[in-house]
């Protein structure tokens, strides 16, 4: 690395959002993921309690649970209430499986929740997720909503949904969400979400659905002009439309949408076993992991972030040589002067 990119890019030292896989493991049997077809591992409360001091190092404001399912961590609430008191605002990822169980403990632990939702009707949520329980989570958003945490609904758009989208906007209003988000599913990455090399997808949009998912999309601008105008669905028409145009771009019919992204600037990721990763989508270098008491060697949080191989990965990453960043569903950017910014978006969606 030359003396003039490191005056360009110094070492991270400010890292406003965090991400804590608490479980590999998932009680949704979902199409997109498989986690639940190999996830073992759980983080502890004491590795949790190891992390705080890197997290007060590196002014982290928010730590997002997530996982698997992060509620199948026994755990869970006292990682959450742990992370409040040293001043942390913390944010849930769930499937909603058993959030109408916990609704009254999640609203006072969490100031967001954000569930997936990936059908408007049992029989879709069925096929989609792998579980008959699509009332039991729109039960969950209801209780959370009726204990003063109205959630955010995450819907994954593809072939099995992408009709339903108007009818995912006015469902998320019923059960009293706060905000509806859309991102393609990602069929390009065959390392994500858990997936092994013999991942097969068929879920992506097909030649002849690209012009309906035109129309729907033009519909709903025409139709939903306030809730676009006041945030109630989190993408703009025109980024909503970069959802047509990766499926386009899938198909071979024209190019991906491009991507602007710095997320490993502002945020990491850490898996239950205690792997550190830039982002969701990229997997860190092998010895990228943070310090736990078992056999396997590790760093403080901030050493691995700046470690060399990671810095190198982040200069790859931010140099456009990655090729999972050409097709990534679920990018972030924060404006350069802002990267240690405190106020990171409770509204930023993320994936699980």
């Amino acid at each position: 690395m030359t003396a003039e990119r490191i005056a360009i890019h110094p070492p991270l030292a400010r890292l406003p959002l965090v991400t804590l896989y608490v479980t590999d493991r998932c009680n949704s049997r979902c199409v997109t993921c498989d986690y639940w077809r190999h996830g073992r591992d759980d983080m502890d409360l004491a590795a949790v309690t190891r992390l705080l001091p890197s997290l007060a190092q590196l002014h982290t404001q928010m730590v997002l649970l997530s996982g698997g399912e992060p509620l199948l961590n026994s755990e869970w609430a006292a990682i959450a209430e742990l992370l409040r008191r040293n001043g942390l605002k913390v944010w849930l990822l769930t499937s909603g499986l058993a959030l109408a169980k916990h609704a009254r403990l999640a609203a006072e632990l969490f100031d967001a929740i954000t569930v997936s939702l990936d059908g408007t009707d049992p029989e879709t949520y069925a096929a989609i997720r792998g579980l008959d329980a699509f009332h039991k989570v729109c039960e969950g958003i209801q209780a959370a909503a009726a204990e003063g945490a109205r959630p955010g609904i995450r819907v994954t758009l593809q072939r099995g949904n992408f009709r339903q989208l108007p009818a995912f906007v006015n469902l998320a209003r019923e059960l009293g969400a706060r905000q509806v988000s859309f991102l393609a599913v990602d069929v390009a990455n065959p390392h994500a979400f858990g997936r092994t090399d013999d991942f097969v997808s068929d879920l992506a949009l097909r030649p002849e659905d690209l012009p309906q998912l035109e129309r729907i999309l033009e519909s709903l601008e025409q139709d939903h002009g306030e809730d676009f105008r006041s945030g109630f669905i989190a993408e703009s028409p025109q980024k909503l439309r970069r959802i047509l145009e990766y499926f386009a771009a899938i198909l071979k019919c024209g190019p991906y949408p491009k991507v602007r992204c710095n997320a490993p600037e502002f945020s990491a990721v850490i898996g239950a076993t205690g792997r550190v990763q830039p982002c969701f989508f990229i997997s860190g270098p092998l010895d990228a992991r943070i310090s736990d008491t078992g056999a396997r060697p590790g760093g403080d949080l901030k050493g691995v972030l700046n470690s060399s191989a990671m810095s190198a990965l982040r200069t790859a990453i931010r140099d456009g040589q990655r090729a999972e960043c050409k097709t990534c569903v679920c990018s972030m950017w924060r404006e350069p002067d802002k990267l240690g910014d405190s106020d990171f978006s409770l509204h930023h969606q993320a994936n699980a």
